[in-house]
């Protein structure tokens, strides 16, 4: 039984060899695919990333079962993908060919058409993003860039933006003090009479 778990079926270098195979085309098929990322996964995405991890789970593992084997190759999943992410942060040029550049989606506010068909986003995908992050619609956005992790960057119109908690707190200081003087003053005009 014991010997069953731990026994290595295939070779430890083909199963880092699999396993460094399908990690790169994973990689590159999101590459591919677009900058939706983590960050706008639809119902639709998530059964893709659950039905891929199926279909690979195979082509990892190969003929071989084993307690061993698998990790083996869940060390050199982690392995892998610690040395890409620290490669990516000290090559830009690497950075920008394996996880894209920023593509611009709103401009003047309006989607731009052409970026919004190639990313695949539906409008009020767009549109429901923009009001989460600012609470304003696109018409208030001078321009918005989708990031190639899939973050949304967005810079309001001059005007558009909202007051941030600093606004508040300054009104707020500002409303105290001149309360303070409407007091002082209520109390030396009762004072002359």
């Amino acid at each position: 039984m014991w010997q069953d778990i731990f026994e290595l079926h295939i070779s430890v270098a083909e199963k880092v060899a699999r396993t460094v195979l399908v990690y790169a085309l994973i990689l590159m098929l999101f590459r591919l695919t677009g900058k939706r990322g983590l960050a706008n996964l639809n119902a639709f995405d998530f059964v893709v990333i659950f039905l891929l991890s199926n279909v690979v789970q195979n082509a990892i593992i190969g003929d071989d079962n084993s307690f061993t084997g698998g990790a083996i190759g869940a060390a050199t999943l982690v392995a892998l993908n610690a040395a890409v992410n620290r490669w990516l942060a000290v090559d830009t040029r690497a950075a920008r060919v394996v996880e894209g550049t920023p593509t611009t989606v709103i401009e003047d506010g309006k989607p731009v058409a052409s970026a919004v068909r190639r990313l695949g986003l539906r409008s009020d995908e767009l549109g429901d993003a923009v009001r989460k992050q600012t609470g304003c619609e696109i018409s208030s956005v001078a321009h918005s860039r989708l990031e190639p992790d899939g973050r949304l960057v967005v810079v309001l119109r001059r005007g558009e933006v909202g007051a941030t908690r600093n606004d508040i707190d300054e009104l707020e200081r500002r409303l105290i003090r001149m309360e303070d003087l409407l007091r002082a003053r209520k109390q030396q005009q009762g004072e002359h009479q």
